[in-house]
């Protein structure tokens, strides 16, 4: 048995804020943590992160904004619109990475954390750079790109997803996940499991949410 339930997180992976904010009334309720995702952010900035807090003012709030450079700049940008966590790619240099952990607890406080994105080549030995800098949260992809290459999760994932919890990381997955796919974890102690258009796409998006949530506590709970 793990220790704890995992949280559900809905990806806002849309291209205008319209699209965004419809999608996040449906489902924000329903969910545990609301992710401003990096494409919106590109298109709008921060202004979705701002709507975001005020429309949910007491749920976790991410800006996926895969910050590679000017960590404390853009982490402080976000935070002072609502972020609470905002995401750093893997590839990005320790002192980026600092600098944004700095500046987004600066705003938010205990509640400020930064995660970092997977992606690509990286190594378990950069991994132990990131907790020895205090960020504790990675994010274990499978890209769109190689799901639609056809690439599925599979063995090799989930033992490098355990092996980032055994070094003390909280582990979020994303990528592909629906519903049936969630009990290919059953055994791991993830975090959180993020789900963009397998929720905010589906017919009922605020079923899909709840249908999410309830396989996570009969497997987890």
């Amino acid at each position: 048995m793990t220790k704890r339930i995992p949280n559900l997180q809905v990806a806002l992976d849309h291209s205008d804020l319209q699209g965004a904010i419809k999608a996040a009334v449906a489902v924000g309720h329903e969910v545990d943590i609301i992710e401003a995702g990096t494409v919106c952010l590109l298109q709008v900035g921060s202004e979705l992160v701002e709507v975001l807090r005020s429309l949910f003012p007491d749920k976790i709030i991410v800006a996926d904004t895969k910050c590679a450079d000017a960590g404390g700049t853009v982490a402080k940008n976000n935070a002072v619109r609502g972020a609470d966590w905002m995401t750093c790619i893997c590839c990005a240099t320790i002192p980026t990475m600092e600098a944004a952990l700095k500046a987004i607890t600066a705003e938010r406080g205990d509640r400020g954390e930064i995660q970092i994105e997977l992606y690509g080549d990286w190594t378990f030995e950069q991994a132990q750079l990131w907790l020895d800098a205090g960020i504790s949260q990675a994010i274990y992809h499978q890209s769109r790109d190689a799901l639609l290459a056809g690439e599925t999760w599979g063995e090799k994932d989930l033992n490098k997803v355990k092996k980032l919890i055994d070094m003390g990381f909280r582990v979020s997955v994303t990528g592909g996940l629906d519903v049936d796919t969630l009990k290919l974890f059953e055994g791991v102690d993830v975090f959180t499991f993020i789900a963009g258009r397998g929720i905010t796409e589906a017919a009922d998006p605020a079923g899909a949410a709840r249908a999410f949530k309830d396989e996570i506590k009969r497997i987890w709970g």
